[in-house]
């Protein structure tokens, strides 16, 4: 498909410098959060590249991986092309761009570098672009015609919300919401009363209506909360979600111990469906609260 990748640099405004016979270098500033979130993104779900990588699909058609270069205080993000991981987690590829700021490494070449340096990773799986959120970060800034130059310049490949590959465990908002909607799936009440914690929600809850009525009030008003999730689940059914291709590509942080996260599910038709789910960071990990009007 050609090296149509871009090198995402951070500087202090959003622009673009051609070059001729490359591809174009696409900046982002250095407060831009979605980037942050891209890179943090990329590497939460990198089991997933390395596990396509090892036996790939046969409709993933294109493997590459953006690695962190520093030379003499410099800092750039690059693409590799032909990826591969040995044993102890140490990544080897061939430079797929021309360095813009760096001097140590050059396009073509091949090397290794650890794997806490990955910063992206994409896959096309039928025409569908897997990961690539450096690639997502930079189009959301792009509206009207510089959005379709950018898409043109992808070659075709298509870019919808794409699919997310959190771990199901407590570690990560995304983790704990991703945990909670498989034990759905397995019907385990249980997993799912404890992917929750209701006394927090009932704290927030009384909190949004200015109401503080102590203690054993919240207490009892969390019981309540359970009580009809409960009831709720019993009586309408556990949703599947094993079918759905799900994705999350926006966190909003309240504070540090609560995120609201933006969940899209794409359907075998075509349609999708989207909510913010409210999370918490219990001594516990995270926990699902409850889903956001």
């Amino acid at each position: 498909m050609g090296l149509f990748s871009k090198i995402f640099k951070k500087e202090k405004k959003l622009n673009k410098r051609e070059r001729p016979d490359e591809p174009d270098v696409y900046h982002i500033p250095d407060e831009d959060e979605r980037m942050n979130w891209a890179i943090e993104k990329a590497k939460l779900t990198l089991h997933y590249f390395e596990k396509c990588l090892a036996s790939p699909k046969k409709e993933q058609t294109y493997f590459s991986i953006k690695v962190k270069f520093e030379d003499e205080g410099k800092i750039e993000h690059i693409w590799l092309t032909k990826p591969s991981f040995d044993a102890e987690r140490n990544l080897f590829g061939v430079v797929g761009n021309s360095p813009v700021n760096i001097k140590s490494v050059k396009l073509d070449q091949k090397i290794g570098v650890d794997s806490a340096f990955v910063s992206d990773w994409m896959i096309v799986e039928n025409g569908r672009l897997i990961g690539g959120y450096t690639i997502r970060a930079v189009r959301d800034g792009f509206t009207g015609q510089s959005l379709a130059d950018f898409d043109r310049s992808l070659g075709g490949m298509i870019v919808d919300e794409g699919e997310d590959y959190f771990l199901p465990n407590f570690e990560t908002p995304e983790g704990a919401i991703t945990k909670l909607e498989d034990a759905y799936d397995r019907e385990d009440l249980d997993e799912a009363i404890n992917c929750k914690d209701f006394l927090i929600e009932a704290k927030l809850m009384l909190e949004k209506m200015g109401k503080d009525l102590g203690e054993e009030v919240t207490i009892q008003t969390a019981e309540a909360l359970k009580l009809s999730y409960i009831k709720s689940l019993q009586e309408s059914g556990m949703p599947k979600f094993g079918n759905l291709k799900r994705a999350f590509p926006a966190r909003k942080k309240i504070n540090d111990s609560q995120y609201l996260i933006t969940e899209v599910c794409l359907y075998p038709d075509g349609s999708k469906s989207t909510q913010v789910l409210n999370t918490f960071k219990t001594a516990s990990g995270w926990r699902v609260l409850g889903v956001e009007d």
